[in-house]
């Protein structure tokens, strides 16, 4: 059974404020900080080359509990600053040609859908958008019909920032690996709210950062590529660590994941990455997802009885970002004010899920994204917050 009091103690800012922003960036346990403060204390001693000899199999074990979090091996996994770049490295190494067709979902996210743009206006590639379904998922069927000879990737987000939607990422998978293609999924805000089995899932690359609901430090990401496509895969950009210089003409591109990665890195949030992935472990993905749900439920719930809230969800069974409009205010004004109340919470502009946000006439939205750490008195402060808005 999940210990929440002890949670809570590791997490001190959470006897201060309601912090319902995990979805923004979450609060990391003492585990996390010490280990990262440890190692900057250690470089400030020895130096930071020698401190990273001295720290090596700490290390190195970071790839061991990220691919343990994945059910993936070592060698599939490739340490990077942040999701973006994670995601980049595996689409830019993706070789495209004019008509190829690149699939991808309505609520796909900004940063990946500009990458999308770049690449056909280079190459002449398509972006084509696969409907959803009543329920606001990507539709499977759909998907299904649109394959043919020309499509060279599917990437989607499984669960995309405005919101509570959760794609059928195993689902597509099933399609991807039928029909032979690359399959890119970007599990940013999955990766720490719900279980992660890529050989359950069939993608062949996943991306995703360490400081949403992972609760690791900022400027920290990984990728995953399946082994059978990685030695397939040129990086679009390589130095002398994912590539090393033979002989005077050539370079030998590493055998791992880690070809994807350079030689200079933050050794010190790589330690908090790994103590981060490590407590979540600890605890167990599966009771973290239910909590989770539970309390993003509750939240959802008690929201939805107000009136003059707009709950902006979708999906048959949503995740732990709740996302909602509250008639006659800003999105600003309401994280304001629930600040000032210290209660934490969040926005989600139209900007960064533009297909979606204008399918539907969203405006910016108020998001709020719970956690295993908080509690049930949080998630009814938070609701009795938004009751006293009164209509405009």
């Amino acid at each position: 059974m999940m210990d929440i009091d002890k949670i809570r103690a590791d997490t001190p800012a959470a006897s201060r404020r309601a912090y319902l922003h995990n979805a923004g960036a979450a609060l990391m346990p003492t585990s996390v900080v010490e280990a990262m403060k440890e190692h900057i204390d250690l470089e400030s001693e020895i130096g930071g080359y020698a401190a990273a000899d001295r720290e090596s199999d700490r290390l190195d074990s970071v790839y061991g509990s990220i691919a343990h979090l994945l059910n993936a091996a070592p060698d599939e996994i490739a340490l990077v600053e942040n999701a973006t770049v994670a995601w980049q490295m595996a689409f830019y190494s993706l070789p495209f040609r004019e008509g190829d067709r690149i699939l991808t979902a309505e609520a796909e996210y900004a940063a990946n859908y500009v990458a999308f743009l770049q690449v056909a206006k280079r190459t002449g590639a398509v972006i084509e958008v696969v409907p959803s379904d009543a329920s606001g998922e990507l539709d499977v069927g759909a998907l299904e019909r649109m394959i043919d000879e020309r499509v060279k990737l599917i990437a989607i987000t499984w669960v995309p920032t405005n919101g509570g939607l959760v794609n059928p990422a195993a689902a597509i998978g099933k399609i991807a690996r039928a029909h032979g293609i690359p399959y890119l999924l970007d599990a940013c805000q999955a990766v720490g709210q719900m279980l992660v089995d890529v050989e359950a899932i069939g993608c062949d690359m996943l991306s995703a950062t360490g400081r949403k609901f992972l609760r690791g430090p900022r400027g920290t990401g990984f990728l995953y590529v399946r082994r059978a496509l990685l030695k397939q895969l040129e990086p679009p950009m390589i130095d002398h660590f994912a590539a090393p210089w033979v002989s005077r003409g050539a370079y030998q591109l590493r055998d791992d994941a880690r070809r994807f990665e350079t030689w200079e890195n933050n050794y010190a949030a790589r330690l908090g990455l790994g103590a981060a992935v490590d407590y979540a472990l600890a605890i167990g993905i599966g009771p973290i997802e239910q909590r989770c749900r539970l309390l993003a439920n509750r939240l959802r719930g008690g929201l939805s009885s107000l009136r003059g809230i707009t709950i902006r969800d979708l999906g048959r069974n949503p995740g732990a970002i709740v996302s909602f409009t509250v008639d006659g205010y800003e999105a600003d004004e309401v994280v304001r004010s629930a600040a000032a109340a210290s209660i934490i919470i969040g926005t989600s502009d139209p900007s960064s899920t533009r297909i979606d946000a204008e399918m539907r006439g969203l405006p910016p939205l108020v998001r709020a994204s719970p956690h295993y750490y908080n509690t049930e008195a949080e998630i009814d402060r938070l609701i009795a917050h938004v009751a006293g808005f009164a209509p405009r």
